[in-house]
């Protein structure tokens, strides 16, 4: 049984991440991806297959060039996930905060 990749492992890379952001934006062609990074096809290409792996891009054929765009639904798992940790510091920020003005009065 092979793994499928997940969303986090997709956003740890810091050049996956640009590409979402720039497929966020507009769609792009591969080309037009591959233009924006200093990178070889080959490079790109493995990037964009583990984004398509993910969910986080969807690729659609026109004629000869394939079309990318974000599929930012695929971040709602990160959304929640990163929801929890917000709750606990805002928590534990605000204990602070009444403590700290606890000790000034």
């Amino acid at each position: 049984m092979v793994a499928r990749r997940d969303v986090f492992q997709a956003i740890a890379d810091p050049t996956r991440r640009a590409m979402i952001g720039l497929l966020a934006i507009k769609t792009l062609t591969i080309n037009e991806v591959a233009g924006n990074f200093g990178m070889s096809q080959p490079a790109i290409s493995k990037h964009m297959h583990i984004l398509t792996e993910c969910g986080l891009v969807v690729m659609v054929k026109i004629g000869r060039e394939k079309h990318c765009r974000a599929n930012l639904k695929g971040l709602e798992e990160v959304t929640r996930w990163a929801e929890q940790y917000r709750v606990f510091w805002n928590q534990r920020l605000d204990a602070l905060e009444d403590l700290l003005n606890a000790d000034g009065e």
